[in-house]
C-alpha cells in the first residue's frame, strides 16, 4: 500500500456522466473517488482502465442512465443556462 495525501475538491461534471461513474463505483465497490483515481493514473500512462466485462457493464448504464455523450465529444460541452429559483419553482408548480 502506498500513503498518499488527499484532498477535498469540488468539480464540475456532466450529470449523466457522473451518475454513470457513481454507479460503475458501486458496482466496483469503491468510492467516487478511488474509481476516479485510478481512472487518471491509468489514463496518464495511456493505459486503459477497464476490463471488457467492465466496459460491458458501463454500456449498460450509459443506457441506464441516458449518456450519449463520447470522447470525441469532450471538447464540445457547452454548461446549459441555469434557471433562476423562480423559474425552478415556477416549473415545479406546473407539474
Amino acid at each position: 500500500m502506498i500513503e498518499v495525501k488527499r484532498v477535498q475538491t469540488g468539480v464540475r461534471i456532466e450529470a449523466a456522466l457522473l451518475k454513470v461513474l457513481k454507479g460503475l463505483a458501486a458496482y466496483k465497490n469503491l468510492s467516487l473517488g478511488d474509481l476516479l483515481e485510478g481512472i487518471c493514473l491509468h489514463a496518464l500512462e495511456g493505459k486503459a482502465p477497464f476490463s471488457r466485462a467492465t466496459v460491458v457493464q458501463i454500456a449498460h448504464m450509459k443506457r441506464i442512465y441516458g449518456l450519449t455523450l463520447n470522447a470525441a465529444d469532450s471538447h464540445n460541452l457547452l454548461d446549459a443556462p441555469r434557471r433562476s429559483a423562480t423559474a425552478r419553482i415556477a416549473a415545479g408548480r406546473k407539474r
